[in-house]
């Protein structure tokens, strides 16, 4: 098979390129003080045996998605739904919109919409004596994604 080609630097994404928001019962809100954040699927299967085969086979089931932000201590969205929430019983409904979007890129941009999310571990306060910026990690998991945006199918340039 002949070098179809390959990705040239100025079109890899800057980690920090885009933008993330948080939907709390329809109502946008920035999350201004995001580090990294990470959503994943997990492929769920099951085994599958037939009589006569010595090979063990699986077979796909399902999905299950979870995920992780670690964001700057300070950013008080999530101490509010969990504030709201021991107050009221009622933890309210969360999607997260997350925008890759490098200018210098021609791969374009990507919008992926989370639904549904449940916040799993949400700290509460901290301190660290060894920490110059203090941050918190949370976990999550949702029911659906949804891409609203996709990337290009590939860059306009090509290396050889």
């Amino acid at each position: 098979m002949a070098n179809e080609g390959y990705l040239l630097a100025q079109d890899s994404y800057r980690g920090a390129a885009g933008k993330a928001f948080t939907v709390i019962n329809g109502s946008n809100e920035l999350l201004f003080g995001l580090k990294k954040f990470n959503s994943n699927a997990e492929v769920q299967t099951g085994e599958f045996k037939v009589v006569g085969a010595l090979t063990e086979q699986e077979k796909v089931k399902g999905l299950k998605y979870s995920g992780s932000a670690t964001i700057y201590y300070g950013t008080p969205t999530f101490l509010k739904l969990l504030s709201e929430f021991k107050r009221t019983g009622k933890f309210p409904t969360i999607n997260f919109q997350i925008t890759n979007d490098d200018p210098a890129s021609s791969l374009g941009t990507q919008t992926v919409v989370l639904y549904n999310v449940i916040l799993k571990k949400i700290p509460i306060a901290i301190l660290d004596d060894s920490a110059e910026s203090l941050q918190i990690d949370i976990e999550f998991t949702f029911s659906d994604f949804e891409v609203l945006k996709s990337f290009n199918s590939q860059p306009s340039q090509l290396g050889k």
